[in-house]
């Protein structure tokens, strides 16, 4: 394996590497003869549609998943991974994009597990614990966002990727992958990270960055690797490739009309919000109608999640009043709501909408059993037909609708999500970040899917920290700060720049600074 590091630009055979590598999982081909470089003191983004073969090559070089043909190697020479142990002793490490946090320890711990600083008579040595993840916070630029104290079941979905962050990088490490790492993270914490992965660039760590934001892997790629259905559709250099380059080779052809522009919303008002106030949200007078895509954004913290549960029954209301077509929802009984014809698919679709230890089969009727119904016992002929039929519409990539939905991509977890409720036909349907964690082609799908259920008259309320999707896909945008609306915009008026300003509302009265907001790069949170 030769490759030109970014610095100094001579041969040198450090970093990692596969060769011919393959994967099957009985008669499903998941890698095909992939042969990619990972030079040290380079970042190389891996980027691909979901279902491309990304996931089971970093677990591969994790040591998770053995190959069925094909090497991986390490400074030149090939390497048996036959364990994530094995992987982690030789210097890889993996960042997954879904923290696996211990609930009851403290961040320390949960950063240390496993290598925890003992006394004499293996009595935790809490004193040098905490010396320890102090040194690495402050080394690492994370000091002043996480606190180590804090225990794992009090983190946010932020403060979890960071804990995964700081335990990959205790020890010495060679090859660093990273799996969507920015995906629950502030700008701050975004910032603080990008910071980290040059140094570790500079100080000779092959660093893998996968993700589906354009403009992240353009700031932080010196190369990009692009797999499409197993294989190796292109390597490019980033400085001279473009998206649409970039989004031709992961799908295999042009989406430059990803959005579909529609004007089907009548006048009849589906959902109505009376000062509506929560233990988050203050004063929400919001209406959506018929066949309207509303926008919501705003920055992390803004409201916008739990304005979404509080409609939903899932957070108790403390006044004001919600109405599903004139018809008032009871505040605290999701089950009721369901029933009024108001669904929601939340930011967290592994741990709030899925149940990932069952099929596809199970996740998508979960919300019409009773339509499946002879006297007590589900009718498996009709559930098996309704399934298959939403998988086929939503073009689910799975071997069958019995396939469990933790071994799907996160692309086809979510259109199993929106199977469900487009199988409970809602009234109103709202969409907590609809498209976190998933490839471009499978975004382009969902906004199609989006579109069809406005022309059919569903009321939709889409909540993205994404300023482009929320202005390709709204017809109005409503915007808070603080748990309060602090605006709305029509379409027409609708920019980037307009966005901000109402989102950084309270701040800029404070002495914010629209200027640098304005630098954000169209990513609100």
């Amino acid at each position: 394996m030769t490759s030109k590091k970014a610095t100094g630009g001579k041969t040198t055979t450090a970093g990692a590497g596969v060769r011919g590598l393959g994967k099957r999982f009985g008669e499903v081909r998941a890698l095909g003869e992939v042969t990619l470089d990972f030079p040290a003191g380079q970042v190389t983004a891996l980027m691909g549609e979901n279902g491309a073969g990304k996931s089971t090559l970093l677990k591969i070089l994790t040591g998770d998943h053995q190959p069925s043909e094909g090497a991986v190697l390490l400074d030149g020479a090939e390497v048996e991974l036959g364990s994530p142990a094995r992987a982690r002793a030789l210097g890889i490490r993996i960042i997954p994009q879904e923290p696996e946090i211990i609930p009851h320890v403290s961040v320390a711990e949960n950063v240390y597990a496993g290598s925890l600083p003992r006394r004499a008579g293996r009595r935790l040595d809490r004193a040098e614990l905490r010396r320890r993840i102090l040194a690495d916070l402050e080394r690492l630029g994370f000091a002043r966002v996480l606190d180590p104290d804090l225990l794992g079941s009090e983190l946010t979905p932020a403060q979890r990727q960071l804990v995964e962050i700081l335990r990959a990088l205790t020890g010495e490490a060679k090859v660093i992958a990273f799996d969507e790492p920015t995906s629950s993270l502030s700008e701050q914490e975004v910032e603080a990270l990008f910071g980290l992965i040059r140094r570790l660039r500079d100080q000779g760590v092959a660093v893998i960055y996968v993700s589906h934001r354009m403009k992240e892997i353009f700031r932080l790629a010196d190369r990009i690797a692009v797999l499409r259905d197993g294989s190796v559709a292109g390597v490019l250099e980033a400085e001279s490739a473009s998206e649409r380059e970039l989004v031709r080779l992961m799908v295999g052809r042009d989406l430059s009309s990803m959005f579909v522009r529609q004007n089907v919303a009548t006048d009849r008002v589906v959902l109505e919000v009376e000062k509506l106030t929560t233990d988050d949200v203050t004063d929400i007078d919001l209406t959506v109608r018929a066949g309207e895509v509303v926008g919501l954004a705003g920055l992390i913290g803004a409201g916008r999640s739990e304005l979404a549960l509080a409609l939903a029954g899932d957070l108790p209301v403390r006044s004001g009043s919600v109405r599903l077509d004139g018809e008032r929802l009871r505040s605290g009984s999701p089950g009721a709501v369901i029933r009024a014809g108001l669904g929601l698919a939340p930011e967290e679709r592994k741990a709030q909408a899925l149940f990932l230890h069952r099929t596809i089969r199970d996740n998508a009727s979960l919300v019409v059993l009773e339509r499946l119904r002879r006297w007590r016992f589900v009718r498996r002929s009709a559930e098996q037909e309704l399934a298959q039929g939403y998988v086929d519409r939503l073009r689910v990539r799975a071997p069958s609708i019995e396939h469990e939905v933790r071994k799907l991509s996160g692309g086809n977890q979510q259109k199993v999500v929106l199977a469900r409720w487009l199988a409970r036909k809602p009234k109103v349907l709202i969409l907590d970040e609809p498209t976190r964690g998933i490839d471009v082609g499978a975004k382009a799908e969902i906004y199609q899917i989006i579109a069809d259920l406005a022309k059919e008259g569903v009321a939709l309320v889409v909540i993205s920290s994404e300023l482009p999707e929320v202005l390709g896909l709204a017809d109005r945008v409503v915007v808070m700060q603080n748990g309060r609306i602090t605006g709305e915009l029509d379409r027409a008026e609708a920019t980037e720049e307009r966005i901000l300003a109402l989102a950084m509302a309270d701040d800029l009265a404070s002495g914010g600074d629209l200027a640098a907001a304005s630098s954000d790069e169209g990513r609100t949170a």
